[in-house]
């Protein structure tokens, strides 16, 4: 009987360490939907056969910004991230094209449209690089915040304004236009609105309400500048690792989660706004004018964008697709 309890102690303890140990980050706050839903795949993925895999997430960026989460993957300690378009452009630049083409996009379906016929060429190059795609996603538009009103691309000028960290390119066009940019990584957004070391910021109203960020931004302008875009990856080598068995399910709990980001994330972009307006937030609403002025002004950023920021045939590409959607609307 002591033999037979011993015997069914090892099977349990070999079936529990049989679970592939994966490590991954994130910006996304605890809490949020994005986390939920990687909550849920994670649980999902625990239940995989062959053992699945045993996720550990790290939530609000504590392993560091997009550059530090990509470098440690790239190193072994950590062996998935999610991920917006400007840590993946640490890997390889192609994924710019679904971000970095500001007032090109007209609608989120426009999006879906684009995306879907990129990424079977940008899941290849990632994997190239040694990066299997798990899922995409996106959070809905980009906006402008800041602590004065302001509504037209002149506006701006005289504020700080926050991008990324590491994105040196986008700092270097805000420079040559006469703007002030000033990098920082998202945690530090908060704090350098409230210490003045920023006034305005680009983000969707969902990570602005999340992140306090109407607090000391308190103005919105009403004009969609670019969808947030990025995608949840692991490395190959880690990927390899798991179970063979194991991966149709963990990717098939994967795509369910990227779409429940997608879905809940848009939704919750019109929520905030309503939220945020009842705490304060002053909206400035876009109008023809407003809008023609602004996408004249990113028009201009188009040259110095191909070919420098995103690979030439790929900002080729999404201008074709963009036509071939206008014209017929699938």
């Amino acid at each position: 009987m002591l033999l037979k309890s011993f015997l069914v102690f090892v099977l349990s303890l070999e079936l529990v360490t049989a679970a592939t140990p994966l490590r991954l980050a994130t910006a996304a706050p605890s809490g949020t939907s994005l986390h939920k839903a990687l909550l849920e795949m994670r649980q999902k993925w625990q239940q995989a056969p062959g053992g699945g895999a045993a996720l550990t997430i790290y939530s609000d960026g504590v392993q560091g910004g997009e550059a530090d989460v990509v470098r440690k993957m790239n190193n072994g300690g950590l062996q998935a991230g999610m991920l917006t378009v400007v840590g993946l452009s640490e890997i390889d630049k192609s994924v710019s094209a679904l971000q970095y083409m500001p007032m090109l996009f007209r609608s989120l379906e426009e999006v879906d449209w684009v995306r879907d016929r990129l990424a079977p060429t940008l899941e290849k190059r990632l994997l190239a690089k040694g990066f299997v795609v798990l899922f995409w996603a996106d959070a809905g538009w980009v906006r402008f915040f800041s602590k004065e009103p302001a509504r037209l691309p002149a506006d701006f000028k005289r504020m700080k304004m926050f991008t990324w960290a590491g994105d040196t390119v986008q700092a270097d066009l805000m420079k040559a236009a006469g703007y002030q940019p000033v990098p920082l990584e998202i945690s530090d957004i908060f704090p350098g609105l409230q210490n003045g070391m920023i006034n305005a910021v680009a983000q969707p109203p969902f990570w602005a309400l999340a992140g306090q960020m109407y607090r000391h931004a308190p103005n919105m302008l009403e004009v969609n500048w670019a969808p947030l875009v990025g995608a949840t990856v692991i490395t190959k080598k880690a990927w390899d690792a798991v179970p063979a068995e194991a991966r149709e399910a963990m990717l098939k709990s994967a795509g369910e989660a990227g779409t429940q980001i997608r879905t809940r994330s848009r939704a919750e972009s019109n929520e905030s706004v309503t939220a945020m307006k009842k705490l304060g937030l002053k909206v400035q609403a876009s109008t023809p004018e407003v809008e023609t002025e602004w996408r004249k002004f990113a028009e201009g950023f188009y040259p110095q964008i191909r070919g420098k920021v995103v690979p030439a045939d790929l900002f080729d590409e999404v201008v074709r697709l963009l036509q071939e959607y206008r014209k017929g609307k699938p």
